[in-house]
């Protein structure tokens, strides 16, 4: 991946993954140290997002202009629809409402940018606003699943998510898009990089208080 469109803008924007890994939620979230009551609010803005997230695929199957994306982006809304699903048990089991949710300022500085980008129709900026969500979570259940293994705790469900080689799999479709039907340049390059800062915006709203 490192020398592929994907690979330069991951590598790119390295030292925000890594403050993200270290941050203490999720460093909590390893360690099963997290408060519940952080998790909580988390996991409801974060469904909250990902419903946006969801939308923002839809846009971009609505501007494919070739077979190969219409397909890719359908099945990569269908692993959204499969990940807001474990949202439902989250809540289930949390005793979260899903249905009361008032977005937080970074939800919605996240959700906003999103929808905007994918509203502009360009398929290969839609790939560059999505694309750090896929990678950063996917190396952040890697990363935390090498830090400590298959622990026992309650958030062992949310690292086994992310470590899973079928979300690695999500992680590579899209970027194989964002490779396909992104030009490199500087608006490719802001556009990836203001998603990875909306995600560690995101972790900080929900750091332990």
């Amino acid at each position: 991946m490192s020398g592929d469109l994907a690979g330069q803008l991951w590598a790119g924007n390295a030292e925000l993954a890594r403050r993200i890994l270290r941050h203490p939620f999720v460093q909590g979230l390893g360690q099963g140290s997290l408060p519940g009551t952080a998790f909580c609010g988390y996991v409801a803005q974060d469904a909250y997002f990902l419903e946006s997230f969801a939308r923002a695929y839809a846009l971009a199957i609505a501007h494919s202009t070739d077979r190969d994306s219409l397909v890719a982006f359908s099945e990569l809304l269908q692993g959204v629809l499969e990940e807001l699903q474990l949202h439902a048990a989250y809540a289930s089991r949390w005793r979260i409402d899903l249905s009361a949710i008032t977005p937080l300022p970074a939800t919605t500085a996240y959700t906003d940018f999103l929808l905007a980008t994918a509203r502009g129709g360009d398929c290969g900026l839609i790939c560059a606003a999505m694309t750090p969500c896929l990678r950063l979570y996917a190396w952040l259940g890697q990363q935390l699943r090498a830090q400590v293994g298959h622990p026992a705790h309650a958030y062992a469900e949310w690292i086994d998510t992310y470590a899973d080689p079928a979300f690695e799999a999500l992680a590579r479709r899209l970027e194989h898009l964002l490779n396909r039907l992104a030009p490199p340049g500087e608006a490719v390059e802001k556009t990836y990089r203001r998603a990875m800062e909306l995600e560690l915006a995101f972790f900080d709203a929900h750091a332990p208080r």
